[in-house]
């Protein structure tokens, strides 16, 4: 039996969720509550990029009253990606074994967090997917989700990665999974970084798991999704699908030459 296995039979241990925020002050008290209630023996760190609506000073007010709650205070907007890489090493570097992601707007809901640690214990990686069965998405509009499906599709033929939500951010990792990955070249922008997260895992051998969960629409404050950053995505996981096709291409030349 090899070590990774004997290692996922183990207990998770200490659970870090990380919440980038930006201008999310109708947002974050209610999330970190829910959390706390949902998984009591989790942390929350909140990676807050200088939101100018006082977002930062709720988070300060809410680690004021509970110790398992942190703030990771940055200077300034630098996209979800730098945010979640950025907790990531706050949370590796303070003893952590599993890192979550989750967005602080509620689409994804903190009550359906015990799902994805549940089914951690088995693998390397959990995704809360919106795209298998038993997943679904509430109030979005019909382009948002053809958008979203779209993407993964496309994402998960280029790439070769058998992953139904491969763009979807509410999920779970072991310490060791995140430091296989080598988050210092990650791309760091919305769609891009979900995707590259996920290939680099698939590629390294780790085992991804999918489990169904109910993406809810915001309620409050506005979308941070931007053309441009779909405009990036295209085009990132273009350039990677063909350096792939290229590298297995000139892989099997010299293994035939």
């Amino acid at each position: 039996m090899n070590d990774a296995r004997q290692r996922r039979k183990g207990p998770l241990g200490s659970i870090l969720v990380i919440i980038p925020t930006y201008n999310e002050v109708d947002n974050i008290r209610r999330v970190v509550t829910r959390v706390r209630e949902t998984v009591p023996e989790a942390h929350v760190l909140v990676a807050d990029d200088n939101s100018p609506d006082g977002t930062g000073k709720v988070a300060d007010e809410l680690a004021a009253a509970d110790e398992r709650v942190r703030v990771l205070h940055r200077k300034g907007k630098e996209g979800l990606g730098a945010a979640y890489l950025a907790g990531f090493r706050w949370g590796i570097d303070n003893g952590y074994d599993v890192l979550v992601e989750m967005d602080a707007d509620g689409s994804h809901q903190p009550e359906e967090l015990p799902r994805l640690l549940t089914a951690l214990k088995g693998a390397d990686l959990v995704l809360g997917s919106r795209w298998v069965p038993g997943g679904r998405v509430v109030n979005w509009p019909r382009h948002r989700e053809i958008l979203s499906r779209g993407g993964s599709t496309y994402s998960r033929l280029l790439l070769g990665v058998p992953i139904r939500d491969v763009t979807g951010g509410y999920r779970a990792f072991r310490k060791e999974t995140l430091l296989g990955l080598g988050m210092d070249d990650v791309a760091s922008q919305g769609y891009c970084f979900q995707v590259d997260l996920a290939h680099r895992a698939v590629r390294a051998g780790f085992q991804v798991v999918e489990v169904p969960i109910t993406f809810v629409e915001r309620e409050r404050g506005d979308s941070k999704m931007s053309r441009d950053i779909v405009a990036e995505a295209l085009w990132r996981v273009t350039a990677w699908g063909v350096r792939s096709r290229v590298d297995q291409v000139l892989g099997r030349s010299r293994h035939t030459g």
